[in-house]
């Protein structure tokens, strides 16, 4: 049974220059008129050397159909290969990030948004059309700062869709237990949603590599409580950059060793997390 982001796949993890111009002309034309000029909503992609990935991505969300005026701007955070390209050949507003990490791509993307409303993107990832709209039902209701969902991965050679769904399956069950009491372990970047006034009143991690989303959504706690959107059809579609290119099976012993450790967590809250050495950038 074919699936909604079939197609984003036959240009996925391809050479830009071999993306027929057909389709080129087609996001770029779907993009631009989804762009406002007075955005409550601000998509917003970032990217490091994305440019196998990110024509798909953009292609996903040139298909949003969404009741609410947004616009969709990228930041190059760095890259070394033709993402600045993409970019600029799908005619996508973007700006160029210097400093190296996830973090200073965020704070780029929110210092220039206009959106009441901002949502993290990742490149490598594909969002149904109904997502931003799905989103933005629980980001409106009273009392709520920020909001997160789960994503599911694509099937491939090495990973099933059987076995994809019982690992996910099984994460999503682990997640929402989770969410209980520590509800910013679940946030990840390309699945976060939040109110742009408050996050600015915050401050996006800029000196890790990872976990500068669960951060911030830890700090947006004080303005409101983190909501959750359990809806699959409003599922982000990733690649394995989170669990590998290993056997399904080995990617589950990992993650059930990664999360058996202080597994007692889960069932307290805290305002505070202690930074791993390996996760802090280097500083030059």
């Amino acid at each position: 049974m074919a699936s909604w982001y079939d197609k984003y796949l036959t240009i996925y993890g391809k050479p830009f220059s071999e993306v027929p111009l057909s389709i080129v002309g087609d996001i770029r034309e779907r993009l631009s008129r989804l762009q406002n000029s007075e955005p409550l909503v601000s998509v917003v992609v970032i990217a490091y050397n994305e440019e196998q990935r990110l024509a798909s991505c953009l292609w996903s969300l040139s298909e949003l159909e969404t009741k609410y005026p947004i616009e969709i701007l990228g930041v190059n955070n760095n890259s070394k290969d033709r993402t600045e390209e993409v970019y600029q050949s799908l005619g996508v507003p973007y700006f160029n990030e210097e400093r190296q990490s996830p973090g200073y791509a965020r704070q780029c993307g929110l210092e220039h948004a206009r959106g009441k409303y901002h949502f993290f993107i990742d490149a490598d990832t594909f969002y149904p059309s109904c997502y931003v709209d799905k989103m933005m039902s629980k980001l409106l209701k009273p009392g709520v700062s920020c909001v997160g969902t789960f994503w599911s991965f694509y099937p491939d050679e090495n990973h099933s869709a059987f076995s994809l769904f019982c690992f996910e399956l099984i994460r999503d069950t682990f997640l929402w237990v989770q969410h209980f009491k520590r509800p910013e372990l679940n946030i990840r970047g390309m699945t976060f949603a939040f109110n742009a006034d408050y996050a600015r009143q915050c401050t996006i991690r800029t000196d890790i590599r990872r976990g500068e989303d669960g951060s911030l959504a830890l700090s947006l706690k004080k303005f409101g409580r983190i909501a959750f959107l359990y809806h699959r059809k409003a599922r982000p579609v990733t690649g394995y950059g989170t669990i590998g290119n290993q056997s399904m099976w080995r990617s589950f012993v990992d993650h059930v060793k990664v999360q058996m450790k202080g597994i007692g967590r889960i069932f307290h809250q805290t305002d505070h997390y202690e930074d791993s050495g390996d996760n802090l950038m280097k500083k030059k």
